[in-house]
């Protein structure tokens, strides 16, 4: 079977949309529900423009990003004019926001696909852990950064199995991988931090070489950013996605083998907490089962307020980076003016709940 907008038929493909008037449940290019990336097709495919960003909704809720950036600032620059606006601080907020970034774009891409990840932070550890331990570390920083990226794509592997082939609800089993790599990580660190050694000191210098005064790991976050985005925008793999997230047994009509694009999505969801983890043991110098506590709700958190949807199928990286960014400076604000933890995730959580409010008005909104 052909797929719709992706490989040959008999249709003729309508623009940018890449949809073709004879696929299976696909809503023609001309369409008035095509393109718009508000919604699938008649048929319930969502092709389109499937940024959802072109001059509708997603690029409002950008702008709204942008202005709570500048604001949130503003509130920096008034409370802490000698702290806030330094070179230091700045970088420092890169270099945090870099860690959960690169999780963020793994959980965009199984969001959008209609996932969950919940295992993100635990596999961060997992990975840091199995790169620093004594046996992986004698084989020098080459390995170690291997090692990270196969833990991770490995555990995003099983998950995606368990998802695609072992029909588990996504929830459930990264909530078991949640559990079972936190459980892992310390026993094979004996609940100890594990030190990076002196002679592989290579992994610490991605944290302090800086190149026009930005250290390297912001540099890969902002790599794995373009990456994410180029795969997302660019590529069949991305309108599989979407079409996966927005309508699955409409997908599967069209062509798309929605077992094997669920297993991928995880395995890329896994891929970036084994990047994750090497800026952690980057930043940190350390392997630790406590890295990554909380990740998973922080990286879902930026990807909702960044307006991705919850049930799939439409979705902005853009707008989860700016997420990322927006809670990223919301805890550096409150570290600078010394208010508790306890208060920062009042105000996340505040900020995730209307977030989701003005969602779900956006969808009622006639378009």
């Amino acid at each position: 079977m052909t797929e719709a907008g992706i490989g040959p038929g008999k249709g003729v493909d309508d623009g940018p949309s890449g949809t073709r008037a004879d696929a299976p449940g696909g809503a023609p290019g001309g369409g008035p529900e095509a393109g718009n990336g508000s919604g699938p097709g008649r048929g319930g495919l969502p092709w389109g423009r499937r940024n959802g960003t072109n001059g509708g909704p997603g690029e409002i809720r950008h702008l709204g990003l942008v202005a709570a950036l500048v604001l949130l600032a503003l509130v920096g620059v008034v409370t802490q004019p000698d702290n806030f606006a330094t070179s230091g601080n700045l970088v420092g907020i890169l270099a945090l926001a870099a860690t959960i970034g690169v999780i963020t774009v793994g959980m965009t891409f199984v969001i959008i696909g209609g996932g969950i990840d919940l295992s993100v932070g635990a596999l961060m550890a997992l990975a840091s852990v199995w790169a620093t331990t004594l046996a992986t570390q004698s084989y020098g920083p080459a390995v170690m950064v291997v090692c990270a990226i196969l833990v991770g794509t490995g555990a995003g592997l099983v998950n995606g199995l368990l998802i695609a082939y072992g029909r588990l609800v996504p929830f459930i089993a990264t909530l078991a991988m949640l559990v079972a790599a936190r459980g892992l990580a310390q026993r094979m660190s004996d609940r100890k931090t594990q030190l990076v050694r002196p002679e592989n000191d290579a992994i610490e210098a991605l944290s302090t070489t800086k190149v026009l005064g930005v250290p390297l790991v912001v540099f890969i976050f902002a790599a794995v950013a373009a990456a994410g985005w180029v795969l997302l925008n660019r590529t069949t793999f991305g309108r599989r996605t979407f079409a996966v997230g927005g309508n699955p047994e409409a997908a599967r009509l069209a062509g798309i083998n929605v077992r094997r694009q669920t297993l991928a999505l995880y395995a890329l969801s896994g891929l970036c907490c084994g990047i994750a983890a090497i800026i952690i043991m980057a930043r940190t110098t350390t392997g630790s089962s406590t890295h990554g506590d909380l990740y998973e709700l922080d990286a879902i958190a930026a990807v909702i307020i960044g307006g991705t949807l919850l049930t799939g199928g439409r979705g902005t990286l853009v707008g989860s980076i700016l997420g990322v960014l927006v809670f990223t400076l919301i805890t550096n604000l409150f570290i600078l003016n010394g208010l508790q933890t306890s208060d920062q995730l009042i105000a996340k959580g505040v900020i995730i709940v209307i977030a989701v409010l003005l969602q779900r008005r956006g969808l009622r909104s006639p378009t």
